[in-house]
């Protein structure tokens, strides 16, 4: 019986995972010509559509859906199994892709990782940084950073940064002109900056608690963003109040830059999580990644 050939359906699979034949290709070191020929002889041999195209996107058919959802995974378990073999050499190998935000990544990540960098020269680490949530299985990242309240329960979980608080900001110009607040109703009669949460498109709400008495206060003003980098320019500039992790603000704070109120409103919470799926085995490069990041001796769920 003669052997398939399985480079076709491989090329399948990163179409329609990547939604467009352009990023496929670069994926795949080939051409998108060539990449588009593959698919169309695919789809000569099954005698079935895979892919709709248009213009703008491309997605998978009913039969394209099945077919992704009957054979993706079985490529991540391959490509897991042949990363895997590194722990038999005598260094570890292979790449770890991890999404997280801009400030993780400066303050918890590159700190923590950029030792094992130097000390294992054949593991590979790629960051995306996305504000929104990622599908880390269908996008096919080994892991994810977020605070631990909105990870999914059937992830695993390891903290990798200290306990948060939430601080309440804004510039001594800002404060000049407005009175200091004293409680969180007040903020309502003040200039707030607000976030987009660039998931469901929602406005942050500012969460406070003092003595088991929790508030969420709706701030109002004229400025939405959608990234905390820009958020603490806009509080620098006297744009308003801002309210963001302590760790985001607190060298500006120290600095005179910017004024903190209702610091006795904002407890500690846990901080920034690693989580990764747990049906998955770790490949060796994913293990040190994961030494160096964990905070604690233990996972938790």
């Amino acid at each position: 019986m003669a052997r398939r050939n399985f480079d076709d359906l491989l090329a399948f699979v990163t179409v329609a995972r990547e939604s467009s034949f352009t990023r496929a290709a670069a994926i795949l070191g080939v051409t998108q010509s060539a990449l588009s020929q593959t698919i169309r002889t695919l789809e000569e041999r099954l005698d079935i559509r895979l892919l709709t195209r248009t213009t703008r996107s491309v997605s998978p058919t009913a039969a394209g859906d099945r077919l992704l959802k009957a054979i993706g995974h079985r490529f991540d378990e391959i490509e897991a199994e042949l990363e895997a073999l590194s722990a038999l050499r005598d260094k570890p190998a292979g790449t770890v892709r991890i999404t997280c935000g801009d400030h993780v990544l400066h303050s918890i990540l590159l700190p923590k990782l950029s030792p094992l960098l130097r000390e294992y020269p054949d593991v590979q680490i790629e960051f995306d940084v996305s504000y929104g949530f990622r599908d880390i299985v269908a996008d096919r990242f080994d892991a994810g950073v977020r605070m631990g309240e909105s990870i999914d329960k059937d992830m695993i979980a390891v903290p990798v940064g200290p306990a948060l608080r939430m601080a309440a900001v804004a510039s001594p110009e800002y404060f000049s002109a407005h009175p200091v607040p004293g409680k969180p109703e007040d903020l309502l009669s003040h200039t707030c900056i607000n976030l987009r949460l660039p998931t469901y498109g929602g406005l942050y709400v500012w969460e406070f608690e003092r003595d088991g008495r929790a508030l969420n206060i709706h701030a109002d003003g004229q400025l939405t963003l959608n990234t905390s980098p820009h958020i603490v320019s806009a509080a620098r500039a006297g744009l308003g109040v801002a309210f963001l992790p302590e760790d985001e603000v607190l060298a500006h704070i120290q600095a005179g830059r910017l004024v903190r109120v209702l610091e006795d409103w904002c407890p500690p919470f846990p901080g920034y999580f690693l989580y990764y799926p747990s049906r998955r085995q770790p490949s060796p490069a994913f293990s040190l990644v994961l030494d160096a990041l964990r905070l604690h001796a233990r996972t938790s769920n």
